[in-house]
């Protein structure tokens, strides 16, 4: 075989490279924001759709080490909702905390039954501490004896037992089921969205004026989840002048929400992080009805378990919470794991103190709709110069402002973003096939190059 032969097949098989090498790899799974189909919201009675039991014991909480408690909490001092009492204390507005219960307590005087979904019975009974936890958050009373207290003390507390992880069907251990609704990153337990559908249209029925639910079901976006009763649930209450705040969910590696969700090039309005979407959840993607909350570290950062989204809008502390003691007088920072008592962390903690916001507003604008409460909320919060963004959406929320601010009628015309200084830090997993693109392109116009310079010496020779 001649040289110039063997150079021209060189020539012509590191072309075929070159081009194969530049298409790329296919990418993520891409969701689009999710469609309401048209239709009643669900209704049906107010008790478990199977017949269920206890599986575990209860959850045990407690105090960590070093603990003051007459000392303000992280949470209070980052948001100072004490000074927003000056404004409004929440009086006249009904809470729905669509939870694991609540256990009655002296300081939620305002505590009101709403139904039981995992065992049938009133909403007054709290095995998983979760749901207690919460209604202190939105609504616990001033005491004499410590420096905690809720961030709307006036406002009633309804609950609504909706999940456990303590429970299951009776006669079979804890079932896997993809629809299945967690306040946090332990087992799901009893409860999905067909019963969070149920419970949402029920606290509507009954007079709630705010919806909180530190409760999500996480899937992949390739698999999806069962959501279209909740989504009409959600828009149920939407219309009917409900404020409905939700948690973004818990970054978990061995739960559902398993894989973070990321955007590569911030200067992209947030928007475009659709089509990077990995993970899912709800109801915390339903962004037309629903106020979606992230959590933020003491520091005002981020927290890192806090899960990404296009339907992030807002942003509160969500590390180091203190609340009520499910089982007793007193207050807890701590629940026992695994691994002995871990702080109190996650979004499902910092959902309430936008709830509770949200009861305060009511209460001083009574005029408002619930559509135009969320908006107050969004455009008083402390939004990032670069504008929102995918991990806290428009920022810390602020009380006092949220209160005390003149807005416009209308909301103000949108800004570009501002281009940030520096690259974006890229994402592994979305840019892995442009990077193998580059290397065979190179690598290929080098060989082409070389079997050029051996051409061209063949023919001089």
């Amino acid at each position: 075989m001649g040289r110039w032969t063997w150079a021209r097949r060189i020539l012509g098989v590191l072309t075929v490279l070159a081009i194969v090498g530049s298409i790329d790899a296919p990418a993520a799974f891409a969701v689009d924001p999710p469609v309401v189909p048209p239709g009643p919201p669900p209704a049906g009675p107010v008790a478990p759709a199977d017949p269920t039991e206890q599986k575990t014991v209860c959850a045990v909480t407690g105090t960590r080490p070093g603990t003051d408690y007459t000392m303000a909490p992280i949470a209070e001092a980052m948001l100072r909702y004490r000074d927003a009492w000056a404004y409004s204390t929440g009086a006249g507005q009904k809470v729905a905390v669509i939870d694991t219960g609540v256990n009655p307590n002296p300081r939620l005087p305002a505590l009101e039954p709403g139904g039981d979904y995992v065992s049938g019975g009133d909403g007054l009974s709290d095995c998983d501490a979760h749901g207690t936890l919460i209604a202190g958050i939105i609504a616990a009373k001033p005491s004499a004896t410590d420096a905690f207290a809720g961030v709307a003390p006036d406002a009633a507390i309804l609950s609504i037992r909706q999940n456990s992880a303590s429970f299951a069907v009776k006669g079979f251990g804890q079932q896997e089921d993809r629809n299945a609704v967690s306040p946090g990153t332990g087992p799901a337990g009893y409860g999905n969205t067909h019963t969070l559908a149920l419970a949402v249209t029920h606290a509507v029925d009954l007079g709630a004026t705010v919806i909180n639910m530190s409760e999500l079901a996480c899937a992949p976006a390739s698999v999806g989840i069962d959501d279209a009763d909740l989504g009409r649930a959600l828009r149920y209450a939407f219309e009917r002048n409900v404020v409905v705040v939700a948690a973004a969910g818990n970054v978990d590696k061995q739960g559902p929400c398993a894989i973070q969700n990321t955007m590569t090039d911030p200067n992209l309005p947030v928007q475009a992080a659709w089509r990077t979407v990995r993970t899912v959840a709800s109801p915390a993607w339903f962004t037309d009805y629903v106020l979606t909350v992230a959590a933020l570290s003491p520091y005002g950062e981020p927290s890192d378990f806090s899960l990404h989204g296009p339907w992030i809008q807002v942003a509160a502390p969500g590390e180091q919470v203190v609340s009520l003691n499910p089982v007793g007088a007193g207050l807890t920072n701590a629940i026992m794991g695994q691994q002995g008592l871990a702080p109190l962390n996650g979004t499902s903690y910092a959902a309430p103190y936008v709830a509770g916001l949200a009861a305060l507003i009511r209460a001083r604008f009574p005029q408002l709709t619930a559509a135009q409460v969320m908006d107050r909320i969004k455009r008083t919060a402390h939004t990032p110069g670069q504008g929102p963004n995918i991990a806290t959406g428009y920022g810390l929320i602020d009380p006092v402002a949220a209160l005390s601010s003149s807005l416009p009628a209308d909301p103000p015309v949108a800004r570009a973003a501002a281009p940030i200084a520096g690259p974006p830090i890229p994402d592994p997993v979305s840019t892995r096939a442009r990077t193998i693109s580059f290397i065979v392109a190179g690598g290929c116009v080098a060989a082409m190059v070389f079997a050029w310079a051996v051409y061209v010496a063949y023919r001089r020779r």
